[in-house]
């Protein structure tokens, strides 16, 4: 069947990412560091044609934020390093930070959780003793604002805190942040909130030097002869993701804490790379998002916690060409700036993506398309074109944002 031209014109075909899920969910990171960063109103645009549910932000921009209005995805905001220390030694800052970067937004804007800080303990060890503070602190702004039902409160840690992951089951907190842990794990457990982890198995699989195979950083099935078992608890481990999971489970445990859900607010694969990163390439880079997708939507839980399902945000939507360091670093996106994919990747973590040419591609209205051609777009889509539109119907899962640029574009992909 002929696409109608006057419809065609209306669209641009972009990558294809994640759909409307009710279960565990895959969100995205959006990071700042990169050249020709696309619009606020562009970037959410997109991620509302993919039925994106979750984003993280690494911090508060006031233009991202009113972007996001009136949608339906859900929005972490972050508290930076930098701004630790003042909200920690002064609850009338943590007051005027929420005031201005949460309250000012909600309810338009779904903003339903604050990270306080990133990898804290490692990358800014000298704030690590007002963290609980900072945190409470942020919380008693929030009980003020009486958001602190609706918006949850963490701060994302790394892997390093936790030296000898494997086998998970042995696995504790360095024994130096001990005390900041604790507070940290007892917050959290009072405010009914999650563990936020950043894993990177590329990390883990570079740092190890052919102890663990590649293809268990990547989801690959192994042979009966690498199977990777926990000597303690004789679980099987079909991926070093899952066994990192597990690690801040055990950790935890080992501070007799426990039935706190770990959300891996970062984790990801470089798709390029410098001299010494021969693991950094596009097919693992690929594979190892896909399959990543795939795992998280099983709905399931790492061994030793089958029924805590695994939210996770990928890092990152855009690669940061600005970003210093090794070449790895500028190279972690899905998209580039242009928004065109990096390398296909599967739009529910099923073994088809939709594609043209080879790419995985997916419809997305251009921001000045006519409204009128969008409706008849729309209404041939779900008409003549046999589209599957029951989604964006009023009371199903994409029927947010209710505006015909997102419907018309949900419609249009899913003729493709």
């Amino acid at each position: 069947m002929l696409l109608p031209r006057w419809f065609a014109e209306a669209f641009l075909l972009l990558i294809s990412v994640l759909a409307c899920s009710n279960a565990a969910f895959i969100g995205v990171n959006i990071g700042t560091d990169l050249t020709n960063m696309p619009s606020p109103s562009d970037i959410v645009t997109f991620l509302n044609s993919q039925q994106i549910t979750h984003v993280r932000l690494y911090d508060a921009n006031s233009h991202m934020l009113k972007a996001f209005a009136n949608t339906s995805i859900e929005v972490m905001v972050g508290v930076t390093n930098g701004e630790i220390l003042k909200i920690g030694r002064f609850p009338s800052a943590a007051a005027a930070w929420v005031n201005k970067n949460v309250a000012a937004y909600v309810p338009s804007t779904n903003i339903t959780a604050i990270a306080v800080g990133s990898e804290v303990l490692s990358a800014a060890p000298h704030v690590a003793p007002i963290l609980a503070s900072a945190l409470h602190n942020i919380h008693k702004a929030l009980v003020a604002s009486n958001l602190n039902f609706k918006v949850k409160v963490s701060s994302p840690m790394s892997m390093d805190i936790m030296p000898k992951p494997f086998p998970p089951s042995t696995s504790t907190f360095s024994p130096s942040w001990n005390t900041t842990v604790y507070q940290l794990l007892q917050f959290l457990k009072n405010t009914d909130s999650f563990f936020m982890l950043n894993a990177y198995p590329y990390y883990g699989y570079t740092a190890a030097n052919g102890i663990f195979p590649l293809d268990y950083a990547l989801f690959k099935q192994l042979s009966p002869v690498k199977q990777i078992v926990d000597p303690n608890t004789l679980l099987h481990y079909n991926s070093m993701f899952d066994a990192m999971v597990d690690a801040a489970y055990y950790s935890m445990e080992a501070l007799n804490f426990s039935k706190i859900p770990v959300v891996v607010t970062e984790t990801g694969w470089p798709s390029a790379g410098g001299s010494g990163e021969a693991s950094a390439t596009l097919a693992n880079a690929e594979t190892f998002n896909t399959n990543l997708i795939k795992r998280v939507l099983n709905n399931s839980g790492p061994p030793s916690q089958p029924d805590m399902p695994i939210n996770t945000y990928i890092y990152e939507l855009y690669s940061e060409d600005k970003k210093t360091g090794p070449v790895s670093e500028k190279n972690w996106g899905i998209l580039f700036p242009n928004g065109t994919s990096v390398y296909p990747l599967s739009l529910s973590g099923g073994s088809n993506s939709a594609s043209l040419n080879g790419s995985s591609m997916f419809c997305v209205a251009i921001t000045d398309a006519d409204d009128d051609k969008l409706v008849d777009g729309l209404n041939w889509a779900c008409g003549q074109g046999q589209a599957n539109c029951a989604a964006i119907q009023p009371g199903h899962p994409c029927f947010l944002p209710n505006n015909v640029k997102s419907h018309a574009s949900f419609a249009y992909n899913d003729y493709y």
